[in-house]
């Protein structure tokens, strides 16, 4: 019986790579901003920014994000996450391109989530 439960793969979990990573707040741990997308009804989709330094002002990021991508979106003060930015549409490839470019955060900081 023994040598059955060897050969037996273990169960394989598709976001333990993703969770070691969040949970990872020791010292040496890198901050990433967050950029993922969510769906809303329809084709209607919403993207959101998370992760950015606290000592940026959220609403001066917001109000250059709207002028460029000629989007609506509202910065949102959630319990766990801190100040996330919210933008209408999928905006992820022009947010982290944004990013990069204002120097409010190197392209390898960034992950981008999403379908």
């Amino acid at each position: 019986m023994s040598d059955l439960d060897s050969q037996v793969p273990s169960a394989f979990d598709p976001f333990a790579e993703a969770n070691a990573e969040d949970s990872g707040a020791g010292a040496g741990s890198k901050n990433y901003v967050h950029v993922r997308v969510q769906q809303r009804n329809g084709r209607k989709s919403l993207t959101t920014v998370q992760g950015l330094k606290k000592e940026y002002s959220y609403n001066k990021i917001l109000k250059d994000l709207k002028k460029e991508f000629c989007c609506n979106g509202t910065v949102v003060q959630d319990s766990e996450l801190g100040q996330v930015i919210q933008l209408q549409g999928d905006q992820r490839k022009n947010v982290a391109t944004f990013l990069v470019q204002a120097g409010l955060a190197k392209k390898e900081s960034i992950k981008i989530h999403g379908f």
